[in-house]
């Protein structure tokens, strides 16, 4: 099923090849949203950066938003260069020089265990002095998985992320205004609804102590089946009861639907059954597809054998696990031929690397409904070098 329909007719001779392209309409449609759920709930709504950082659309995000969150010093200060609003930022460990520009520039930094937090806790405290608008809050992990990919479940056995809630010393609070936690993927409401029972059952007392609390990510808001109503109605109940500002900090939810990775076909060759390269790799420009793994959908294909015509698609890294994956046509493929990924917006522009040299998609913005496309950065040689020295 093809996700991003403002595609389908979608003219890819006008971008180069391979090539990002993002929908502003569709991405304007989902943060309406959004903006819905802030204005009801009364919680904040802060883009993930990890999943999402084209900032040529920053002033279009920032107007319905209520800002960023950020994994470490660079997306921090992209936030910072690029878009408005409210700026949080968690590591899984901080330096000592990261951490002090981190702290000029962020208004929630979120620490991943009680040792960080206690090493950094007199540079965080004297960064208020100028900044009193700044605050501090712990990441938890509640030891409740609701993560059915290992890869992608932080609250897995032996996790690195978050202090474990069974471990948690109501004591060392001392300067934390907030919690944080993130254990969704891709999920709906319930697995939410349990998280935060688990929660409150385990750190009711401490709740009611608290600034803010953040609910991470992970969650499929913007998706049809997403039961909005009940998160509205228990977001409102939750900050009632603890009298606090409840954020949430999706990623997905924000860019879903709303962009295509366009491609071409390179040769056509066969071993066994026949086979495509193409100017687009898994491993250097949807790794996902390798690392989750998952079977991303290209307009007009089957499932192999579906259709008459079946070809292994892959890149042109010497990697030989760099397979997109088996998929059939009606009509055979031609060298030169254009193919159109669906739902490449989110963890692909992000993930990128230039392995074996391989050239970086170029980045385009588009609007389904004037048919206005920009060009936003084509990439070359240099960006590679760069890289290296």
């Amino acid at each position: 099923m093809i996700n991003s329909r403002t595609f389908l007719d979608f003219d890819t001779r006008r971008v180069p090849s391979p090539c990002f392209v993002a929908d502003e309409v569709a991405l304007e449609n989902n943060l309406k949203i959004l903006a819905h759920l802030q204005s009801e709930s009364g919680a904040k709504v802060l883009l993930a950066l990890k999943a999402f950082s084209l900032f040529a659309l920053s002033p279009l995000i920032s107007r319905y938003l209520s800002g960023t969150c950020a994994s470490g010093l660079h997306e921090a200060r992209l936030a910072h260069e690029e878009f408005n609003g409210e700026l949080h930022t968690y590591s899984a460990a901080y330096k000592e020089s990261e951490l002090r520009e981190i702290l000029a520039i962020s208004h929630h930094v979120v620490f991943n265990s009680f040792s960080q937090w206690h090493r950094f806790q007199p540079l965080a405290q004297a960064a208020t002095v100028d900044r009193p608008e700044l605050t501090f809050g712990l990441r938890i992990n509640p030891g409740h998985s609701e993560g059915t990919v290992p890869l992608y479940d932080p609250c897995a056995p032996c996790s690195r992320l978050g202090i474990p809630i069974s471990a948690f010393d109501e004591t060392q609070m001392e300067g934390i205004s907030g919690l944080h936690f993130h254990s969704l993927c891709e999920q709906g409401f319930e697995p939410l609804d349990r998280t935060l029972s688990v929660i409150e059952q385990k750190l009711g007392k401490t709740l009611h102590t608290l600034k803010w609390i953040n609910f991470g990510g992970g969650h499929h808001i913007t998706m049809p089946s997403y039961n909005r109503e009940a998160l509205i109605a228990r977001i409102k109940a939750f900050q009632e009861r603890y009298q606090l500002q409840v954020y949430l900090e999706p990623g997905e939810a924000v860019a879903i639907c709303t962009g295509v990775l366009v491609s071409e076909v390179l040769d056509i060759t066969r071993n066994a059954m026949d086979l495509a390269i193409l100017d687009t790799s898994a491993t250097c420009h949807i790794p996902d597809i390798l690392e989750a793994p998952y079977r991303a959908d290209i307009f007009g294909s089957g499932e192999p054998k579906e259709k008459a015509h079946c070809y292994r698609l892959g890149g042109q890294s010497c990697l030989a696990g760099d397979v997109i994956g088996d998929y059939s046509f009606d009509q055979p493929l031609r060298i030169g031929q254009r193919l159109i990924f669906d739902d490449m917006a989110h963890y692909t522009m992000v993930k990128t690397n230039t392995f074996n040299g391989i050239a970086l998609p170029a980045i385009a913005v588009w609007n389904s409904k004037t048919d206005q496309l920009r060009i936003i950065r084509e990439f070359d040689y240099q960006d590679f070098k760069r890289r290296l020295s």
